[in-house]
């Protein structure tokens, strides 16, 4: 019998109701939020690609919208890392307390501005197991937040992306946990050449399986 677990969800964080994507594997004792960046949503098709591969690897999913539409219409909203962190972890909370996710373990897999999100919001809450930031901008995060964040983080970077490649370079050196920065060679910002995402997926899927650490999980659907 077939016990994955598959629906589209309204999260409550504040005053709104985020839309979601949860997908938990029959035998899933983990669950990756993704934190998507700006101008993104949970249809990105190279966060969905990653999570499909998470979720052959019986990883958990959590794809989800950090802003509502009329939010991200307005501009500024996508690089307001504040107001994503806060959203991020509401959202967190809230899958911690829901009876078919309460009892995995949680990771973080930020693209953009939503890896600076993912570093706050980990640096906030306990227990998040890892995290990983696909061409991610983690010198968005506060000075606090690298430094306290505890999380072992891993920083994916194309090897054409330079810009980015540097900033990385800069967050890298101001963590303190446990943290890797992987660069692909010969991958742009997007990871569009071949072959080049599937590659991502494969660091991000053994850097969750080497961190998170989940207890044992009985789930009635």
């Amino acid at each position: 019998m077939n016990n994955d677990y598959h629906e589209d969800v309204r999260i409550p964080v504040e005053n709104v109701a985020l839309s979601g994507d949860l997908f938990i594997p029959a035998a899933a004792q983990a669950i990756i939020v993704f934190s998507h960046g700006s101008g993104s949503s949970r249809f990105s098709k190279r966060n969905q690609q990653v999570a499909l591969y998470l979720r052959k690897r019986n990883f958990g999913t959590l794809l989800l919208d950090l802003l509502t539409p009329g939010e991200d219409s307005q501009y500024h909203n996508r690089f307001d890392i504040t107001l994503l962190t806060a959203r991020l972890a509401g959202a967190t909370e809230w899958l911690k307390k829901q009876s078919i996710s309460k009892n995995c373990a949680i990771g973080y897999f930020g693209a953009s501005t939503g890896a600076a999100s993912a570093i706050q919001a980990a640096a906030k809450i306990k227990n998040i197991g890892a995290i990983v930031s696909r061409g991610g901008r983690p010198d968005l995060a506060s000075s606090q937040a690298l430094k306290s964040v505890k999380a072992p983080v891993l920083l994916i970077v194309g090897s054409l992306d330079t810009e980015v490649l540097q900033l990385n370079r800069r967050a890298f050196e101001e963590m303190l946990c446990s943290k890797e920065l992987a660069i692909v060679h010969g991958a742009s910002h997007l990871f569009e050449e071949e072959g080049k995402l599937d590659e991502v997926a494969l660091l991000a899927t053994a850097w969750f399986e080497k961190y998170l650490n989940p207890v044992h999980v009985t789930r009635s659907l």
